[in-house]
């Protein structure tokens, strides 16, 4: 059986209070072997940490979402570079930008954003990137910042242009794929989705949000990974059990950090 990653999803969060230990094991029945836990917020690293501390087979990241990048105390890359060491810490982020929401202000984010970039450079731990409605400024600071030394990243919940998308992969990054996919109005996803070679893509859900159809509406969590994973498959022309082994070994070539016998059945 080939067992699914769930590349990106928010246990420390309150959604979450109390229940993960049953939703470790309703990952596990349905197959989903091993979970990132992501950091939004650098005061609040310890939560997330702590998640990842208490299961074998759940890793997190360290990093300031870009909604968070005025709020939270400034902070370098030197400053995520000493938190990365710890062992259960495999990648940087989330961080990138959001111009939906624009919680933060534009020059705020892309500071924030730059100085991720760095700590991914020199830890060669991922880059965990979020962008919304941003395409143009994601791809130049991508690109001046690759241009400047080379680093190994995703582009998470990808919901952005096909442009992009593509970018990313001549660049060198993965592109992961959420709840989103399933949505009736993705189809422009589901079409680069397409196109993006199958040894790029990995999936996630963004738990708790984003419960991929036929769980819409209700609160994500991992086992649901298996809903997008289904619909990639279908898109990608090949079996389930094909598509969980081919992300499943994506996963673990960008996240070099995380020993492949972590992953739990």
């Amino acid at each position: 059986m080939n067992l699914l990653v769930d590349s990106h999803c928010h246990l420390d969060f309150k959604d979450f209070d109390g229940e993960t230990d049953a939703i470790v094991q309703r990952a596990g029945a349905a197959g989903v072997g091993l979970m990132v836990t992501i950091g939004t917020k650098v005061t609040e690293f310890d939560k997330v940490l702590a998640v990842a501390e208490r299961y074998d087979n759940i890793f997190c990241t360290v990093g300031i979402h870009p909604h968070e990048a005025e709020s939270e105390p400034e902070v370098d890359a030197a400053r995520l570079i000493e938190l990365s060491r710890h062992p259960k810490v495999v990648g940087i982020g989330e961080t990138g930008l959001d111009y939906y929401y624009e919680h933060s202000p534009r020059e705020a984010q892309q500071k924030n954003f730059r100085s991720h970039i760095w700590a991914a450079r020199e830890t060669g731990l991922p880059l965990i990137v979020h962008t919304r409605e941003a395409d143009a400024d994601t791809d130049r600071i991508l690109s001046e910042e690759m241009a400047e030394g080379a680093f190994p990243g995703l582009l998470h919940c990808f919901s952005s242009g096909r442009a992009l998308a593509m970018k990313a992969v001549d660049l060198g990054l993965y592109i992961s794929l959420s709840g989103i996919l399933t949505f009736k109005s993705a189809e422009d996803i589901r079409q680069t989705a397409a196109d993006v070679p199958l040894e790029r893509l990995l999936v996630e859900t963004d738990s708790p949000y984003l419960a991929p159809v036929p769980k819409r509406g209700k609160r994500n969590e991992p086992s649901f990974v298996v809903h997008t994973a289904a619909k990639l498959a279908e898109i990608k022309g090949v079996s389930e059990g094909e598509l969980a082994g081919a992300t499943t070994d994506n996963f673990f070539r960008l996240f070099t950090k995380v020993p492949r016998e972590a992953l739990a059945a």
